[in-house]
């Protein structure tokens, strides 16, 4: 079914929302928050505030992308200012593509892997990936490298300017912002790393159902390139009914139900397809 975005006009943003998900019998309403351009050294919970305040309820999940959370934490980093070394370089000629922009097939983002967790455990990593591709598996070099290297979003064609200019690292205190949030608007909260190929929860409030997070944005509701909109907010809203069973006293007959009736006698009425009948044979 095709999406149909209802959109929200307010002075404090812009909130769109996406079809609604429904995961263990209940239905979660799902908003993306458009916001202004995040800039390093914001206080995300103070400059996050107009476009959610007055909108969020207490039983709500407000998820941040990792990006603006690292942006706000001033790790962005000039890409002309990285000098890869010549191990950068052959790696990532190295590296398979994911379907979407360049990522650890840049040399500069491959050196800024090296700097975060060291070159040993990246060469650690490119082996497990060498074999990876030997017996015909994916995802053993991000496996072993880690979270801090997965993460780390590099400029692509669809990166909002000026960031198409610079490598975001994984934001280092997540919890951070979180705790923040959590006390302003008194819900849980979450920083997600999304993205057209999968769906991870850097860090989450007390409480926070990480895996029911994770489903609730496999789909990548928020974008991947220049939406404008880091910030998702989910809604539980009820569960679905079950279907009532039949009564104790509808009993099943070959070809349909048998439904005893007040006056009929032992006999009662059987339903079998389009016929009635009183239950005796003819």
């Amino acid at each position: 079914m095709a999406e149909r975005a209802k959109q929200s006009e307010t002075p404090q943003g812009q909130w769109i929302e996406k079809p609604v998900r429904e995961i263990g019998g209940i239905l979660y309403q799902r908003f993306v928050v458009r916001t202004h351009l995040v800039r390093p050294g914001e206080r995300l919970d103070r400059t996050l505030h107009p476009y959610l305040a007055d909108r969020v309820q207490r039983q709500d999940i407000v998820v941040l992308g990792e990006k603006i959370v690292a942006i706000a934490e001033g790790r962005a980093v000039l890409l002309s200012a990285v000098r890869p070394r010549p191990l950068a370089r052959f790696l990532s000629k190295r590296v398979r593509p994911l379907g979407y922009g360049l990522g650890l097939r840049r040399a500069e983002t491959m050196e800024m892997a090296m700097r975060e967790v060291g070159s040993l455990r990246i060469l650690v990593a490119a082996v497990a990936g060498a074999v990876d591709r030997l017996v015909g598996r994916s995802g053993d070099f991000y496996r072993v490298a880690g979270r801090r290297v997965a993460a780390i979003d590099g400029p692509g064609p669809t990166t909002i300017p000026p960031y198409n200019q610079y490598i975001v690292l994984a934001p280092e205190h997540p919890e951070t912002v979180i705790s923040a949030m959590a006390r302003r608007y008194g819900c849980q909260v979450a920083v997600v790393d999304v993205n057209d190929v999968g769906s991870e929860v850097l860090a989450a409030s007390d409480g926070a159902d990480r895996e029911l997070i994770r489903e609730l944005l496999r789909d990548n509701p928020m974008g991947q390139g220049a939406q404008g909109t880091p910030v998702a907010v989910v809604r539980p809203l009820s569960k679905r009914s079950p279907r009532a069973p039949w009564p104790s006293w509808v009993a099943p007959v070959a070809g349909g139900w048998a439904l005893p009736m007040g006056g009929s006698g032992d006999t009662g009425i059987a339903f079998a397809g389009d016929a009635f009948g009183d239950g005796a044979d003819r």
